[in-house]
């Protein structure tokens, strides 16, 4: 796990416009590349190594135990890393990393699992001479035997990483994300250079002044597409690759994608086969996870995904002896939040309830006596907790919006931030999470409404499947309760209209691009000039622009609109918002590795494949244990469906009967604090006329309408989030010294 920086001089014939406006010559790729580790001697060597120095001390918080600078002999490959020492806690396991003939170097960010398997078959079958006993090795090896993108296919884990080949004739750079995108990776090209780095603040030693992507933030792009906040910095898109050659130049390529049985095939397999399937991966995904060199723990919440992890890591650690990290131990450390006995706008027990279980159902947060607390005593586990207040909010808003690096919708990401500050305060570097989950065996309100709006043909012995009156009855409850769900929660979704434009991948498509755009700024944040820019834009246009065509034509014939659904949802709100500013970013602040069981692409690939019906289930018989939120007179419809039905029954023997029992709860964000509140007074403070108005493209009289409403007892949800948006904006404008926005920095095309 690290942070890294790397610079690439790219072939003058490869710039675009932008970038031949430099007047620095570019060179070539040379075939005359050093044998060992380039000392930088000369002045332009000297000066790239300061530069990297200084854009590995704007990230050290992703790996403050070491750091190395390696550039090539002919000072046009600059690679450099900070580390967070896991696995090899050794000087072999430093970074940058080099081939045994000093030819192919790279630096790795992340954890690369099933170690020993892989290295065993390298050394026995291919005779590879390893130097270290560090994962990340294995990305130089498995590239040497398999070759690009053939080497990819067999690393698993989270990775970003970027690989300098200075063989003669094979000279290419390879900057690569994991599956899922886990790990960041960002690039930018200035001038005859390419800058690629784990964040984009790495840029500002290099060169970089960073503009506002103003098209970005008003089409919703950079939550959906390969574009960021800055102009002109592109995120590399999970499962791809920037292949970096002299011939072709820059090209991002796709080597995985995910994958859904057809809707039509008869699924053959037992229920108890598919049950036991998902139950194996997962266990063999936890356990791999449990490798480390240093201490392990766990982010425990109140929810079922977590929990399991838990109760999983607890057996193989009673019954198989298996090592949680470094430790032989019996009792897994766990982490979780506990809150005052007041807190919230009203200070009472009632807003604290409400609160708590907005962030729980993040996966993040617990009630301070909850199911949390019940699930570690079960377990006997061990639980350390960080009290979070409104004041913790307030305080640590800025520093969690600078290293996120985009805005939020709520404060639930502040929190993760401050959870953050647990692990490592104790002694540990990694722990395991419960993200994926949710996304893979459908657990949010966003999924039932495409369950319900076709059959399943896998399974069409089941009630919803014959019964098309009942279903189509429930699927217009559903809608209807999803729409009180977005007016209650303050969500843009409330007033979106069916889309204007025919769509290109299924009615399902288009529905579920309004519920990913629930949280989008709405127009009348932005300046009047930007709003005329933008005009009258359907920004679901935006979201299904984002899915090739082949992918489309998938959704419109081949998928069951629920695994449309789930796909569009992993590769927009997943990638971009929970393992961005939910994940990594607020983790790696504060030197904490996290690892996500869930997103283990063996065990997804096989969820993937099973029928909707087994992820979402049909029950006439609505249970009691419901929780608060549901009540008789609401949510009927979604009452009726059980989410996760199937990871309910593979994770059975490793969590307690009330949570087994205990239906998820929708999550509402705690909008509503007091007037004169530290909240309250830190947007005031934050939010002047003279911050909002350097920012160029936000409407001042907007946001001063909201601090008037968003506060007190009568407290508007929509003005808050606004506050929120535009809390984020001046954050990073003032912390990345982000120049005003202007007309010209509207993008007339987006390539």
């Amino acid at each position: 796990m690290c942070g890294f920086s790397a610079c690439i001089l790219l072939p003058a014939a490869n710039l675009d416009d932008h970038c031949s406006s430099c007047t620095e010559h570019a060179k070539t790729l040379s075939n005359k590349e050093t044998t060992r580790e380039h000392e930088p001697n000369g002045g332009v060597a000297k000066g790239l190594a300061a530069d990297l120095k200084a854009s590995l001390d704007l990230i050290t918080h992703r790996g403050p135990d070491d750091t190395g600078i390696w550039i090539s002999g002919n000072e046009q490959v600059g690679l450099a890393h900070c580390r967070l020492s896991i696995n090899d806690l050794s000087s072999a396991g430093r970074q940058p990393l080099h081939s045994s003939d000093h030819r192919i170097h790279a630096v790795v960010n992340g954890e690369i699992y099933d170690y020993d398997r892989l290295r065993r078959e390298c050394e026995t079958l291919h005779n590879y001479p390893f130097q270290s006993n560090s994962d990340s090795e294995l990305v130089l090896v498995l590239y040497q035997i398999y070759g690009a993108p053939d080497f990819l296919s067999h690393l698993r884990g989270e990775f970003a990483f970027v690989l300098y080949d200075g063989r003669p004739r094979a000279q290419r750079v390879i900057a690569a994300r994991d599956r899922y995108g886990i790990k960041p990776l960002v690039y930018t090209r200035l001038g005859s250079k390419l800058l690629v780095a784990s964040e984009a603040k790495a840029f500002l030693p290099l060169g970089w002044k960073p503009r506002w992507d103003v098209r970005a933030i008003a089409d919703a792009g950079w939550m959906f597409d390969d574009r960021t906040l800055f102009r002109r910095v592109r995120k590399v898109l999970p499962g791809h690759y920037l292949d970096i050659t002299e011939p072709d130049g820059v090209h991002q390529v796709k080597y995985w994608d995910a994958e859904y049985e057809d809707k039509s095939k008869p699924e053959t397999r037992t229920i108890d086969e598919m049950v036991s399937g998902v139950r194996e991966r997962l266990v063999e995904s936890v356990r791999l996870r449990l490798r480390a060199d240093v201490p392990v723990g766990i982010y425990l919440s109140g929810g079922i995904d977590s929990s399991a992890i838990a109760g999983i890591a607890t057996e193989l650690a009673r019954k198989e002896k298996v090592k949680i990290g470094n430790e032989v131990a019996t009792r897994v450390t766990c982490f979780s939040v506990a809150f005052p006995e007041t807190s919230g706008f009203d200070e009472s027990r009632k807003s604290l309830l409400c609160t708590t279980r907005f962030l729980r159902e993040s996966s993040i947060l617990t009630e301070t006596q909850g199911i949390a607390e019940r699930t570690a005593a079960w377990l006997g586990v061990k639980t350390i907790k960080k009290t979070i207040t409104e004041e913790t909010l307030a305080e640590d808003f800025a520093d969690a919006v600078f290293h996120s690096e985009h805005h939020h919708f709520d404060l639930n990401f502040v929190a993760k931030f401050a959870l953050s500050t647990l692990p490592r305060e104790h002694g540990v570097k990694v722990v395991l999470t419960g993200e994926g989950a949710d996304e893979h065996f459908a657990g949010y309100p966003y999924f039932p409404a495409e369950f319900l709006r076709e059959a399943d043909e896998a399974l069409p012995d089941l009630p919803l499947s014959q019964n098309g009156d009942l279903r189509n009855q429930m699927f217009m409850g559903v809608e209807r309760e999803m729409k009180d769900i977005w007016r209650r929660a303050g969500a843009t979704a409330s007033e979106i209209q069916p889309a204007a434009v025919p769509s290109i991948a299924g009615v399902g498509a288009t529905a579920m691009s309004d519920n990913l755009l629930a949280w989008h700024p709405p127009a009348t944040l932005f300046a009047p000039w930007l709003q005329s820019r933008h005009g009258d834009h359907d920004c679901g246009r935006t979201v299904l622009a984002s899915h090739a065509r082949d992918v489309q034509a998938r959704m419109r014939s081949r998928w069951h609109p629920l695994h449309t659904a789930m796909y569009m949802w992993n590769k927009n709100a997943l990638a971009n918002v929970l393992l961005s500013c939910l994940g990594d970013r607020t983790e790696m602040a504060h030197s904490v590795e996290a690892r996500t069981p869930f997103l283990d692409h063996h065990l997804t690939e096989y969820v993937n494949r099973l029928p909707p019906s087994v992820k979402l289930r049909y029950r006439a018989q609505e249970s009691e244990n419901n929780g608060a939120t549901w009540t008789a007179s609401s949510m009927r419809a979604l009452r009726s469906l059980d989410e996760k039905w199937i990871l309910r029954q593979a994770v059975r023997p490793f969590i307690t009967d009330e949570l087994y029992q205990r239906k998820k709860q929708p999550f509402l964000a705690p909008t509503r604090w007091a007037v004169d509140g530290p909240l309250h007074r830190m947007f005031q403070t934050l939010l002047t006329q003279r911050a909002v108005e350097q920012l160029g493209f936000v409407d001042y009289a907007t946001i001063r309408e909201a601090m008037g409403i968003a506060w007190g007892e009568k407290a508007d949800a929509k003005a808050f989030r606004l506050l929120m948006y535009c809390g984020a904006w001046v954050t990073l404008s003032q912390r990345m010294d982000v120049a005003k926005a202007e007309a010209s920095d509207w993008e007339a095309t987006i390539s």
